[in-house]
This record gives structure tokens, C-alpha cells and sequence, in this order.
């Protein structure tokens, strides 16, 4: 009787597990079928996206959107995001569509009135970060004591990445007396901003007479025609008695090739290359002064930091390789890149990376920077500032020191 029992309940089992099995299996196919349709539709089953090109994968996506999408769909912001996402696809920071709205802003950073904070900022790509890499003199931003080797992690209390640039500076950027809050990360503590933005006019140069008949020109972005003004402000101090420059570069983060090509002949005999550049082909081209230099025997020296970068580590690597210019300060950013902008019927436009320069004597700059010859750190107040005072700026200080003893 107990093995009839054992019997009859072993089989219970054995049926309970087929039919188990079965269904999962049915199941299975079921299921696989299904999504396996859904998947391939709009492809035809038969071609993928690289071989059915992007407008015809397009086309079909924007027609399975139209007829199965619940929510309203806005074609014009869909276009704009796939011809954004396929420029991004090619993997370079610098190679970005530029909406109407990123070619105003790109006009502005050359013009001579802004409104906003006051702040030049990049992508940082060794942290995916916004970092500041200069300032407008009379600022906001300065003035609230934002400095240039800041990192912008949030703006309004959201955070952005580096790869969100554009999202940030257009939140940064405002109507006339409005307040935007932006929190900064220096040396691994946040500090937090309330800036009200304004109207500023932008002044990329200024000079100065100091001690020992020492001129001293600063710049903090190559906008254009700079280099006129550059030639001015050197001539007056010419007049004034100069026996020696001092070229601040520091926290200026580039800007017009040419207006930095043009300052550097300056400085070079006429058919001296004043800049080297490669594009895809590893065609090498180079551009040479065609003028004659406005001194040859005057003493100078170049302030750079960590945020001299693009046009003015082209300036500073032709002077330091055509005229004997000694660099003070730290190791340059590194960005050896051009850009080339394309301007569309729309308004918009292509930025898209087209050479990698060297200096006259082919030193790489891309990605490594240039070496001062004498490196000097500056100090920090209590509150992590750095002192940039002229009582106080140890990078100036050993400018004039050394152009003291030129001069002698």
C-alpha cells in the first residue's frame, strides 16, 4: 500500500514539473518573438542602422515616433538633438554643433560688451569638469573672490559636468541685475556664490610703468584686434621710458589665433615662423612674421599659470623659442588644438578641431604645456586666495628680479 502511495505521488510530481517546464518554455518563445519584433521595427529585420545610413534610420524612426510616441513630439528640438548627438559621436570636447544661441555667445566672448558674472570657463576633460581659467577685470565673479583654477559644480543648485559647458554658461549668463547662485570646488571644500549679473565692458589689455622703468602689459583674452592694442600699449610704455616688459599671461585662457600670431611677429624677424601647425593629413604648415619686429634688444619675461592656455601658449612658446623670452610662473594647460568655426545658413554652426600646433621649434604643446624656466608657486591667504597683490605676487616679484638683473 505505501509503495502504491510512493508510486502515485511521484508521478504527481513528475507531471507538476513537465507542465512547469513547458510553460516557462512557451512562455520563453512567446516573449522572445515579441520583443524581438518590436526591436527590429523600423529596420525592416534586414539592415542595420550602419548599413541603412543615417538619414534613411532616421527617417524610419521619425515615422514609428509619429504613428506609436503617446506625447506630443517638438521636430525641431529632435533634430537639433541628432545632429547634436552625431557630432558628439565624434568624441573630441572641442568638435561641437553650436546652436544659434552657442554662435551669439561665442560672437560675445569677442565683443566688447557682456553681460553675465564675468567668468571664462572650459572643459576640464582630465575631471569632466567646468573649470575657470579666467576672469573680467571688474567682475562680479572677481569681485565675490571666484578665481581662475575654480571648478563650477553647480549653478543655481543643480550640478553640471564638463560636458554640460554650455548648459551651465547659459545659466550663468542673465538679464542685467538678476542673481544666480554658483558653487565652486577649491581644494576639495565648496564654496558657495550669490552673484547679481551686469553689464560689463570688456577690457582684455591694460598696462603700466612699474619700478626700474619695467613695463608691464597684461592680457586676459585674445579678442580681436587685440593685437593693435597690444602695439599701442607697448609704444606708450616705449615712450615712457621702458627698459623692459613684463607680459602677464596668466588665467588667459586664448581666444583669435591670428590676433596671438600677430603679437608674436612682433616680437620675430620678418620670415621667421611664428607658429607650426599639422591637420589631418600631417600636412605641416607654418606661419612667418611679415613685419619687422617692434624691438629686438628689450629684456621680457611671460607670467603664465595653469590656466594660460590655446592662443596664449602660442604667444608664449614664439617668444620663448624667437626672442629669448624667460617664462615665470607654472606649467601652461595644454591645449594645442584649433578650431575652425562654421557659420550655417540657420544661424548655427560647426566648431569642429582641424590642427594640433607647435612652437617654431616643433615642442608639442597638446595635452603637456609648456615648462617655465623658473617656476614659482604663488601663496595663499587664510581663506585659500591666492595673493596676486602686487606686494604679494611672488610669480611678479621674480619677474621683476630678474629683469633687474637684465637690465643692470
Amino acid at each position: 500500500m505505501n509503495t502504491k502511495n510512493s508510486k502515485r505521488v511521484y508521478k504527481t510530481l513528475m507531471l507538476i514539473i513537465i507542465t512547469c517546464m513547458l510553460t516557462f518554455l512557451l512562455t520563453t518563445i512567446i516573449m522572445y518573438k515579441k520583443f524581438s519584433s518590436v526591436y527590429t521595427l523600423g529596420l525592416n529585420n534586414k539592415t542595420s542602422i550602419k548599413e541603412n545610413g543615417l538619414l534613411a534610420t532616421l527617417e524610419e524612426f521619425k515615422t514609428i515616433l509619429k504613428s506609436e510616441y503617446i506625447g506630443e513630439l517638438n521636430e525641431e528640438e529632435m533634430l537639433e538633438g541628432a545632429v547634436k548627438g552625431y557630432v558628439d559621436g565624434v568624441g573630441d570636447i572641442y568638435t561641437q554643433y553650436l546652436t544659434v544661441e552657442d554662435m551669439q555667445e561665442l560672437k560675445e566672448d569677442t565683443d566688447a560688451q557682456y553681460v553675465g558674472i564675468g567668468v571664462y570657463v572650459t572643459n576640464d576633460t582630465r575631471t569632466n569638469s567646468i573649470l575657470v581659467i579666467g576672469l573680467l577685470k571688474g567682475s562680479p565673479a572677481l569681485e565675490v573672490g571666484i578665481q581662475a583654477g575654480d571648478i563650477i559644480k553647480k549653478v543655481n543648485g543643480i550640478e553640471y559636468t564638463g560636458k554640460e559647458l554650455s548648459k551651465a554658461v547659459s545659466i550663468l549668463k542673465g538679464g542685467e541685475g538678476t542673481e544666480v547662485t554658483v558653487t565652486i570646488l577649491r581644494d576639495d571644500n565648496e564654496l558657495e556664490f550669490k552673484i547679481v549679473r551686469r553689464s560689463i565692458n570688456i577690457e582684455h589689455i591694460a598696462s603700466e610703468m612699474l619700478e626700474n622703468s619695467i613695463g608691464y602689459i597684461q592680457m586676459d583674452s585674445f579678442s580681436e584686434n587685440i593685437s593693435k592694442d597690444f602695439e599701442n600699449n607697448f609704444n606708450s610704455l616705449k615712450e615712457q621710458g621702458m627698459q623692459a616688459l613684463i607680459l602677464d599671461l596668466r588665467d588667459n585662457g586664448g581666444g583669435v589665433v591670428k590676433e596671438a600670431t600677430e603679437i608674436a611677429s612682433m616680437f620675430s624677424k620678418k620670415g621667421d615662423t611664428v607658429l607650426i601647425t599639422k591637420n589631418k593629413k600631417e600636412q605641416e604648415k607654418q606661419t612667418m612674421s611679415e613685419r619687422d619686429p617692434i624691438t629686438e634688444e628689450l629684456p621680457v619675461v611671460i607670467l603664465v599659470n595653469e590656466a594660460t592656455a590655446s592662443a596664449s601658449e602660442i604667444l608664449a612658446g614664439a617668444l620663448k623659442d624667437n626672442y629669448g623670452a624667460t617664462l615665470i610662473g607654472k606649467n601652461t594647460y595644454g591645449k594645442g588644438v584649433i578650431q575652425t568655426v562654421y557659420a550655417l545658413s540657420d544661424g548655427s554652426g560647426l566648431k569642429v578641431t582641424t590642427d594640433e600646433y607647435f612652437t617654431p621649434n616643433h615642442t608639442q604643446i597638446n595635452l603637456v604645456g609648456i615648462k617655465p624656466d623658473i617656476e614659482v608657486e604663488l601663496s595663499k591667504d587664510e581663506y585659500g586666495v591666492y595673493q596676486t597683490d602686487k606686494e604679494n605676487d611672488k610669480q611678479l616679484l621674480k619677474a621683476i628680479e630678474v629683469l633687474k638683473e637684465k637690465i643692470d
